[in-house]
């Protein structure tokens, strides 16, 4: 819901729990007034009509209460907006008008010939914000245009929460005291990152997993990018974040050019981190997610049991085993394609390869879709190998630096998807292959960061870390559009590439290459912090997990970490005996079942993987699930019962396992034994109102 004060200048918008509100002053400094709980417009407008705090030594009246600080006059805290000409740097704007049109608020600006649109709109509990360029002058550089600054309200004892990592370590929750000054987290390397998530959080006064206030933004975008959190002198709070690390430049604006930033959402919960988290989940599942009503396949994917010695006799025997575990979608990995025996070649080259597959990938898909499954393959596309038959014939397609060495990471290079010839050639490539055989999946890789981000000839080569990501979102939409029963999975050597950008162009995400089910349990807690179950891809693999840590774990422990999320099978199903794959079998059936619950309900996290009794339920309708994971027991003592939320206090739960009935409020305040003993012992309980 929007309102606007009676003289125009102040507006207010409203949520289901929270609102957002902002006013303009004589002078047209555009002033946050209010994000948290509930208000109504008199109250907003009892808020601007404060006065600004008094001039004081050295510190500028508006710093830490401008809604979008710019580069330019009495402002000292980091600009949002930097923009110069050949004449002119920063900007000196002036209010034009403000719009409303389906409850999104636009406040327009102008400095000379640079229109500069303020975008506003809430849904659920969420505040969508992102800004406009419009140029109908001379030249404009856009050194920074950050899509937002948050203003958080005046308290003691900030505390920042965020997820940091590296590959195979993604989404490390980690909570810091906020200190004066800025704390920077971002991407440098032309793509999300292992490093961040592109989300932080704020607490002050201690909030807990279900009580307190908590402020959390989150970046819809998938290249380059920085979120800036600063502790002004005065203790005031702001929250910046866009496109691109530092300030060296993003784009030029000729006459008539504009340019859109990514959205960066904020919201606003007295629910503790759960409630935020709950907040973001449903936001994504109602807004951003494709098809979130539509739960995601069992799948199994063929990359562990085989790597890069594929043959189509070999993958067919692996999808009889699949499909008599119940699995419902068989993807083959890396390896069908072009020269691709290794790491060394084939990238670029996307037909497959006649040696592996002399008809194409129709027979197998139609073989796959004959055992009741969907068929699924890999691809790569913005890579190529030095070893292809596109590099050979376009070796300037690639992003490179004139007279220096083109780096290799993995034995590749990144393709210039900026360039209209690389997108048409990719588009082409794509298309054909998607229309050769019954795909009904596509798992989208990006195994290599940037490294040689010139553009030879480009007048402004620095242009590309923006128009890359664009480009690769258009291509993504295009594909979509054009076959619309396709699936795309995002994937960027595991957990590279996940933010609301993505996830808006994507059925799901691949978590980490990490499969490791004890510490995947600690990167879905810090993935969950913003992203729901419906995104999060997990697999079954082999034990010893000889991937990374040759752990050896029970397939209980394996299936009941991997359920927390959209469940996949990854191991060499030709080496598991009757008897793991019976029982497979038999996990794949009661995740089946839990799947709409898990998939769509809301998240708990009852206790974190800290070593010992961890635990995460869902609550969806009448039903209940309980994951719970005990990484080991210690001097005989049983488990603790498992504290429930989201209960109905004055109803009774049948436990479907047991067939004992509880009462709600026991559930919440005494709690549910779980029966877990030993090491990685793991179990699903699943309870139904009555």
């Amino acid at each position: 819901m929007l309102e606007i004060g009676g003289d125009g200048r102040t507006w207010l918008l409203s949520g289901p729990t929270s609102s957002y509100a902002l006013s303009l002053t004589e002078d047209d400094t555009l002033l946050h007034l209010h994000w948290g709980p509930r208000i109504g417009i008199a109250d907003a407008e009892g808020l601007a009509a404060r006065p600004l705090p008094p001039y004081r030594g050295f510190e500028s009246q508006i710093d830490g209460l401008e809604e979008y600080p710019v580069e330019g006059g009495p402002r000292f805290v980091r600009p949002a907006l930097s923009v110069r000409t050949d004449e002119v740097r920063g900007t000196e704007w002036t209010f034009r008008a403000y719009e409303v049109e389906d409850d999104e608020l636009r406040l327009r600006f102008s400095d000379h010939e640079l229109g500069i649109t303020l975008h506003y709109r809430m849904r659920h509990d969420v505040v969508e914000r992102w800004v406009t360029l419009t140029n109908e002058g001379a030249d404009v550089e856009v050194l920074r245009a950050d899509s937002a600054t948050w203003t958080l309200p005046l308290r003691e004892g900030w505390r920042l929460s965020q997820v940091h990592g590296r590959w195979a370590a993604e989404s490390q929750l980690v909570r810091t005291d906020l200190t004066y000054g800025e704390h920077v987290i971002g991407s440098r390397r032309g793509h999300t990152g292992h490093q961040h998530l592109p989300w932080v959080a704020l607490d002050a006064e201690g909030a807990t997993e279900e009580r307190g206030e908590v402020y959390g933004c989150a970046l819809a975008w998938s290249g380059t990018w920085r979120i800036c959190v600063a502790q002004l002198p005065d203790a005031r709070v702001q929250i910046t974040g866009g496109i691109g690390y530092d300030d060296s430049g993003l784009l030029r604006l000729a006459a008539g050019d504009s340019y859109a930033t990514p959205v960066f959402a904020g919201l606003w919960s007295d629910g503790g981190f759960g409630g935020a988290s709950r907040a973001w989940h449903a936001y994504q599942r109602a807004y951003v997610i494709p098809d979130a009503d539509r739960d995601r396949p069992v799948l199994y994917n063929s990359w562990e049991a085989t790597e890069f010695d594929i043959s189509e006799d070999q993958q067919r025997e692996l999808a009889r085993r699949a499909a008599a575990m119940g699995v419902e979608l068989f993807v083959v990995d890396d390896g069908w394609f072009g020269s691709r025996t290794s790491d060394r070649a084939g990238l670029g080259d996307w037909t497959p390869n006649p040696d592996r597959f002399p008809a194409g990938l129709k027979p197998l898909a139609e073989d796959v879709r004959a055992l009741g499954m969907q068929f699924g393959i890999w691809v790569e596309p913005e890579m190529v190998n030095a070893d292809s038959d596109l590099y050979r014939a376009h070796p300037d397609w690639v992003q490179f630096q004139p007279g220096r060495k083109r780096t290799e990471f993995r034995n590749q290079l990144v393709l210039n998807l900026a360039r209209d010839d690389v997108q048409e050639y990719l588009w082409e490539k794509l298309d054909a292959l998607l229309s050769s055989a019954p795909i009904d999946y596509v798992k989208w890789d990006f195994n290599r960061c940037f490294t040689d981000a010139g553009w030879p000839g480009e007048p402004y080569p620095q242009k590309l870390w923006v128009e890359h990501v664009h480009a690769f979102y258009r291509l993504l939409d295009r594909l979509r559009a054009a076959h619309p029963g396709v699936a795309f999975e995002s994937c960027s050597g595991g957990g590279g590439r996940i933010d609301l950008g993505v996830v808006s162009r994507t059925d799901q995400v691949w978590t980490s290459d990490n499969t490791d089910p004890l510490d995947r349990l600690v990167i879905q807690h810090g993935f969950s912090q913003i992203h729901p179950a419906r995104v999060m891809a997990a697999w079954v693999t082999d034990s010893p997990n000889t991937q990374l840590n040759d752990r050896v774990s029970s397939l209980r422990f394996r299936f009941v970490s991997a359920m927390a999320g959209v469940l996949g099978v990854g191991g060499d199903l030709t080496t598991w005996s009757e008897e793991e794959l019976a029982e497979a079998r038999e996990w794949v059936e009661l995740y089946r079942e839990i799947r709409p619950v898990v998939q769509r309900g809301d998240l708990y996290r009852l206790r974190p993987p800290a070593g010992g009794l961890s635990a995460v339920q869902y609550v969806h309708g009448d039903e209940v699930v309980v994951l719970a994971w005990l990484q080991a027991q210690h001097y005989g003592e049983p488990a603790a019962p498992l504290r429930l939320r989201g209960l109905d206090p004055g109803n009774a739960y049948e436990c479907r396992e047991s067939g004992e009935v509880h009462r709600g409020a026991v559930l919440m305040h005494h709690g549910l034994p779980t029966g877990l003993r030993g090491d990685f012992d793991a179990a699903v309980i699943r309870l139904r109102r009555i």
